[in-house]
């Protein structure tokens, strides 16, 4: 075997790409490690282009195996099953970057398998995964325009680090992942905790310079094992058949991509295809229904940016920096516990917020290392009506995970610990239009839904997107660049970028940029930030008109109270075999969890069952109190008198000669086993013994009784 061997000296713990050993069939195989994690991808691309193929199909995978980390499979087959959330993510994360770095036609089958052989959890596998795609197509005869580098960024006490470990992204108010080439970013994906935009924009260069280390250690990998780049064909709009269209519809295309809204656009461009379609077909009647929508498409791509770059003016009519309408509405909804509307436009999502107990909380398999759980969780859900189309309803695509994934970690920075807010959270964003930036409206209208639930959130999160129209010289070269504020659905299509900022008005706390360039000059970025920053600020003046503070919790949400006992009582508050527990449970309606520092959460549907349970746990605690009066069951008599229940688990003996005035021959004739009776406490020996007097509380109600008899004869 001729194995060759890469390091890149980048973060505490250094990456190695190694090639020639695992995989030797595949186009490009490569073995990444850090720590002790170890990765295995592969890059694959068929050598003909399947029958009718009309678009990239690209596909990444990405499986972690149980086994990395020394465990079985859950589940009764003990196999691996579908993707998790990670696993998706991470697939995710691996094509955007990839996707513009393929010749424009390269329409062979191409496949990306990644798979997780060691986790020493501690180094996340993600940014490995990454950068072993790159290499792995580097190395290989696909034509692909790389190598590209990937790093995570956090930032400790204030100081970034490289691609940290799980324990140091604890203590990091940053999550950035980083790709670019030597000089340009082309992705980036994370959240931040309220980060300013100063020091997000610092945290963006910091990452450029670790990705350079990386691309040169590839270029080296390249030069030790590297393949020659294999023949192939690209699949681009025929000149004879761009003649045709250009003569149908090079002077009407810009009146119907210029309609008002996104319906009118889509039947004006429809019937002038319809037109293009017809003319190409009498001229050249074997001519595909592919080969003419890459016409019609070229046409209107020109169309598009011709009129931003020149004219400054966008298909909806709007002017390059000009947010949308806004709308907004709270409580939408009755029976659930929170909701909300917002609309930018014709991009309108329903945030719908469901409070649970914090035990509710999602559980998951995390093999790599990194949590185990959330108490925070949304999900967004995009139905084909959204678009006006019809589609199939059922699972769940990879694009809506992503797209809740992004809403999610974007609110999660606000949301309140547990110790003030003890509860488990969702909310469901139901898209009900859509023209661009359904991500961003969900996190608005997810932001609503949780304030009108009543969940103080530490401030309200607002998103919006921004793109990108460029002008390109011959030599490659940038001619020129305009950046758009509140993209729509066709400029996010023919433009250059789709980049989503979110935050509070303090800072950033979630952002995305996916590129259909090779790469962007962080200067560039820098400006499409601060745009977002800007139309942020207005998403969040409105959002506050509607909604600015958390409201009262909904009457049909659960209750929750948290209290403490001693933990060394913990056994108390359960009793033999959970008698106690169970019977305050059974008197309140409410349910109990204990955790092992003795805080006990009480939840309950109703308020009265809440304050039932709370005050059994406290009278259970509580001591008992020399001239205080309790009221508790006669739980046994003797012939010396009789023992009630004072507070739960402590009883109290009521002496014979203390049940009433005047002689008591036999307790039996003044109480009953089981009665409820009331009674002062008029000691506690040495022992602990508890003395309980129903005289002295029956002689007390008589003084009272006198003394408010008294006071109305001495006010006549």
């Amino acid at each position: 075997m001729n194995i060759h061997t890469v390091t890149s000296q980048v973060g505490s713990n250094p990456i190695t790409f190694e090639t020639g050993k695992l995989a030797k069939l595949a186009d490009g195989a490569v073995v990444m490690s850090s720590g002790e994690t170890v990765i295995l991808v592969t890059a694959v691309s068929q050598t003909k282009i399947r029958e009718g193929q009309t678009w990239f199909p690209l596909s990444v995978e990405y499986k972690e195996k149980a086994s990395a980390a020394g465990q079985f499979p859950g589940g009764y087959f003990k196999r691996e099953g579908r993707p998790t959330e990670k696993e998706i993510l991470t697939c995710r994360m691996t094509d955007r970057p990839l996707r513009p770095l393929f010749p424009k036609g390269y329409l062979y089958d191409t496949q990306i398998v990644a798979l997780l052989l060691s986790a020493d959890q501690v180094n996340d596998s993600d940014i490995l995964a990454m950068n072993g795609a790159s290499a792995a197509l580097s190395i290989s005869d696909v034509p692909f325009a790389g190598p590209i580098g990937a790093v995570r960024v956090g930032r400790v006490n204030g100081e970034f680090v490289v691609n940290p470990t799980f324990d140091e992204r604890e203590e990091s108010d940053l999550d950035l992942v980083y790709v670019g080439n030597k000089t340009d970013v082309i992705m980036i994906e994370g959240a931040a905790d309220q980060l300013p935009e100063e020091e997000f924009v610092k945290s963006l260069y910091f990452a450029q310079a670790e990705v350079a280390k990386l691309v040169e250690s590839q270029e080296e990998l390249v030069r030790l094992a590297g393949k020659e780049k294999r023949e192939y064909k690209v699949t681009v709009a025929k000149e004879d058949l761009l003649e045709i269209g250009y003569s149908i519809a090079g002077d009407r295309i810009e009146d119907a991509i210029y309609a008002k809204s996104k319906v009118e656009r889509g039947k004006k461009v429809g019937a002038l295809r319809d037109e293009v379609e017809a003319a190409i077909k009498e001229k050249f009647p074997e001519t595909t229904d592919f080969e003419i929508e890459q016409v019609f498409e070229y046409i209107q791509k020109k169309a598009f940016r011709v009129a931003i770059m020149e004219k400054g003016v966008r298909a909806d009519g709007r002017q390059i920096g000009d947010l949308r309408e806004l709308y907004g509405e709270k409580d939408t909804l009755p029976r659930v516990h929170g909701s909300a509307i917002f609309a930018r436009g014709e991009t309108q999502a329903m945030g719908i917020c469901t409070l649970a107990p914090a035990d509710e909380k999602q559980f998951f398999d995390n093999y790599a290392g990194g949590e185990d759980s959330k108490r925070f969780i949304l999900h967004y859900n995009f139905p084909p009506f959204s678009v006006g189309e019809t589609g199939r309803m059922g699972g769940i695509n990879r694009r809506e995970i992503g797209h809740g994934a992004l809403a999610e970690r974007s609110i999660a920075p606000v949301i309140p610990d547990e110790d003030v807010f003890p509860y488990a959270m969702r909310v469901s964003s139901e898209v009900t239009e859509s023209n661009g930036s359904t991500s961003m409206a969900t996190v608005c209208a997810g932001t609503m839904s949780l304030l009108a639930a009543g969940v103080p959130l530490k401030a309200p999160v607002g998103g919006i997107s921004a793109g990108l129209v460029t002008e390109w010289n011959e030599d490659g070269t940038m001619k020129a660049h305009k950046v758009l504020l509140d993209i729509i659905g066709s400029e996010d299509f023919y433009g250059d970028m789709d980049f989503k900022l979110c935050g509070t008005d303090e800072g950033v706390t979630g952002f995305q940029l996916d590129l259909k360039l090779p790469g962007l000059p962080l200067s560039i970025l820098e400006e499409g930030i601060q745009v977002a920053k800007d139309g942020r600020a207005k998403v969040i003046a409105k959002m506050n008109e509607v909604i600015a503070d958390p409201q009262a919790l909904s009457a049909h949400a659960p209750r929750i109270v948290s209290v403490s006992i001693p933990a060394d009582r913990i056994g108390e508050l359960i009793g033999p075999g959970g008698k106690n527990i169970k019977g305050i449970q059974a008197e309140s309606g409410a349910e109990l969890n204990i955790e092992d520092d003795g805080t006990v959460h009480i939840y309950a549907s109703k308020e009265e069952g809440l304050n039932r349970a709370k005050e059994l746990i406290d009278r259970m605690f509580k001591e008992i109190e020399v001239g205080t009066v309790y009221t508790g069951k006669v739980v046994s008599i003797t012939n010396f008198g009789a023992f009630m229940e004072v507070l739960p688990g402590k009883d109290g003996l009521v002496h014979v000669s203390e049940l009433a005035e005047g002689r008591t021959e036999h307790p039996e004739d003044v109480v009953k086993k089981g009665e409820m009776i009331t009674a002062k406490c008029i000691g506690v020996d040495e022992k602990g013994r508890v003395k309980m007097s129903r005289r002295a509380y029956l002689r007390d109600q008589k003084a009272e009784e006198a003394e408010g008899a008294a006071e109305p004869a001495a006010a006549e």
